[in-house]
């Protein structure tokens, strides 16, 4: 309750996250009923039509075979986001279970835990997440493991931080003098305490999430034509920007930047609402 009440105090007081949080629902809510609203087929081809400029029937004109961009943008919203969240969450889970042991429980597991983390990141992120797509092959299964992986470390050093500071406070004495073995005190009375800290980071890690998606397509590693994914249409159509085509590359492009943006806006927001050492 008290979480809930500072974010909506937080959102009054700060008009920029609240907009911020709208789009991303918006941006959720195209990904889930869009495609059942487009007009055109995102696959079907037209070269009658191919590069025709932005008009009212197509705001987003038609790429070189005629394909509608509008229509391929919609649908990719849905695979980039997913794209997105499964890494997450996946990254989520594994590095809350590192960091709450190594917290929790120190010692060598502390040390093991960070090495492995150590490790992740001593390697340059994207190109570590190339290499892992590079070696298991371009698939979307593949990509979510990827970018998991290379999130990993942020989870379990957030965490690990969190129950370190907080493993001997009064309220895990009490715990443990009621009886509580050590998983029981770190499922339901240490690891709640680092949701707040985990949704900020969960939001900031999002918009990274999917740009290393789109990096990865638009290098030839990840979704492969004529699948819509933005990051390979900004690729198609940067070949066509020096011939006067701007469209083919623009709005797919601008959808990623604008979408990468408010995640991150509205992740130094909700930090600023739940962390009060943060506040200007």
């Amino acid at each position: 309750m008290a979480l809930t009440a500072a974010l909506q105090d937080g959102f009054r007081r700060d008009p920029l996250t609240a907009v911020t949080a709208g789009f991303i629902l918006a941006v959720c809510v195209l990904a889930l009923i869009g495609p059942a609203l487009t007009v055109y087929d995102p696959l079907a081809t037209d070269p009658a039509n191919a590069l025709m400029p932005p008009t009212w029937l197509r705001p987003c004109g038609t790429d070189q075979v005629g394909r509608d961009i509008c229509a391929r943008i919609i649908y990719a919203t849905r695979l980039d986001l997913f794209i997105a969240v499964s890494a997450v969450v996946i990254a989520l889970a594994v590095g809350s279970v590192i960091g709450s042991l190594a917290g929790f429980f120190g010692g060598w597991v502390d040390r093991i835990a960070m090495w492995v983390t150590d490790t992740i990141m001593a390697f340059p992120l994207f190109l570590l997440a190339m290499g892992i797509v590079a070696a298991l092959g371009s698939s979307v299964e593949n990509i979510i493991y990827a970018t998991a992986i290379v999130n990993v470390p942020f989870y379990a050093r957030t965490v690990r931080a969190e129950i370190n500071q907080r493993r001997d406070a009064g309220f895990v004495e009490a715990a443990r003098v009621g009886g509580n073995g050590p998983f029981r005190i770190l499922a339901f009375h240490l690891f709640p305490t680092t949701v707040p800290q985990l949704a900020v980071q969960m939001t900031l890690t999002m918009g990274w999430a999917m740009l290393n998606a789109a990096a990865l397509s638009f290098i030839g590693l990840g979704i492969r034509p004529p699948t819509p994914e933005w990051g390979i249409m900004v690729a198609e159509g940067a070949s066509f920007i020096i011939t006067g085509e701007w469209w083919v590359a623009l709005f797919p492009g601008l959808a990623l930047v604008l979408v990468v943006l408010s995640l991150n806006l509205l992740g130094d927001g909700l930090r600023d609402m739940i962390d009060p050492r943060e506040r200007r």
